[in-house]
């Protein structure tokens, strides 16, 4: 790697590791710090849905760059795969999307970005799901929906990082910056030992503001625990994912159904579950699929995701540094976002125009809580 690296990276989760593996790909040198273990706090405990898009129909920058990513996942789970040997877990299994409101918008997007869906009744969803109890609202199904297996993904993404000579450093907090005018000139962990570097990316999640506020700036990136519900059965009971407002049920080929998941903002950064929040999800799982009562409660989790100000991500230079970026607060959707996220700080790192727009996504921006995004985080 030499002296130091070309670029620094804060944060090894989904954004962290798949922005370092693309840079390296391009030769670029590139040392990752994470607060613990790589790769293990929200971006693992997160339910790795994946919505279908069309980038080129997309209405918003945000909705290119889902679409971006949910196009660039099939060629990237292969080439990990090639790489490292590790199956993500991505497969296209289709999902249903039930609405209790906002339908109309919901689907003109889908319609203007040309997503396949069909309206999908109750009778429909039984013969096809027979342990499916859909509630009595609006639903459609996706069959472009995929899904993909976080832990999976990220191992493959650090063994392929690893493997392209990117130095991953676990259980290193980065506490603070040294700055010289307008440059970050190095980052400074718990022990004081300084990390040197061309270019730094805050890829930092829920802590992103903490590390920022010393330099001078805050985005309002804050913590929101979701805790998740993990059921075994002794065989499959639900083939598609299905999402009911702000609620899912993801299920894996093994015949585990993932339950998730609680928003709570007020947690703060205490990641734990609580009785009340996993029996929600229970309640929640089972009403869907009552032969769920029979099923094992094999784990249960809480993860802490980046909340932005307007569900947005922070991406871009950062205020008055020339050589810091940030790439945080993508709230739910870190897997979903990831690659196209990845694909635009490697432009900007590498002093490329990024691919695309990202006015709506700077810092110190004003909510726009106008914007409807095709697709609930």
């Amino acid at each position: 790697m030499g002296k130091h690296p070309d670029v620094a990276i804060i944060g090894g989760g989904v954004i962290g590791l798949t922005t370092a593996y693309f840079l390296a790909r391009e030769g670029v040198s590139v040392q990752l710090f994470d607060r613990s273990t790589m790769g293990t706090e929200a971006s693992w405990a997160g339910a790795g849905i994946i919505p279908p898009g069309n980038a080129l129909r997309a209405a918003t920058a945000y909705d290119r760059l889902r679409a971006s990513s949910s196009e660039a996942f099939p060629t990237l789970s292969a080439e990990l795969r090639a790489r490292t040997g590790i199956d993500n877990g991505y497969r296209v299994c289709g999902g249903i999307e039930v609405f209790g409101e906002n339908t109309a918008a919901a689907t003109e997007l889908w319609k203007a970005e040309g997503i396949v869906f069909e309206a999908f009744t109750l009778v429909e969803a039984s013969q096809q799901d027979p342990e499916l109890r859909l509630p009595l609202a609006a639903a459609y199904l996706l069959p472009g929906m995929a899904q993909v297996r976080n832990p999976w993904h990220l191992r493959a993404l650090g063994f392929a990082c690893e493997a392209l000579g990117v130095k991953l450093v676990s259980n290193q907090p980065i506490h603070r910056m040294r700055t010289c005018g307008s440059r970050i000139e190095a980052a400074i962990d718990e022990s004081g030992i300084e990390h040197v570097a061309d270019k730094f990316l805050y890829a930092s999640g829920a802590w992103t503001d903490q590390l920022l506020a010393p330099v001078g700036i805050r985005t309002g990136v804050h913590p929101v625990r979701g805790q998740i519900v993990l059921f075994r059965s002794s065989q499959p009971l639900l083939r598609r994912i299905v999402n009911v407002d702000k609620q899912y049920l993801v299920p894996r080929e093994d015949g585990r159904i993932l339950a998730g998941s609680t928003e709570e903002p007020e947690a703060g950064f205490e990641k734990r579950t609580t009785e009340e929040g996993v029996d929600s999800l229970i309640r929640f799982a089972t009403e869907l699929v009552p032969a769920l009562t029979a099923a094992t409660i094999e784990k249960t989790w809480a993860g802490l995701r980046p909340g932005s100000i307007d569900g947005l991500p922070y991406l871009g230079r950062l205020p008055d540094f020339e050589n810091a970026f940030v790439a945080a607060g993508h709230f739910r959707a870190g897997i979903q976002l990831s690659p196209a996220t990845a694909s635009v700080m490697c432009e900007l790192l590498t002093e490329r125009k990024p691919s695309i727009p990202l006015d709506d996504f700077r810092v110190g921006r004003l909510p726009n809580p106008l914007q409807t995004a095709a697709f609930r985080s």
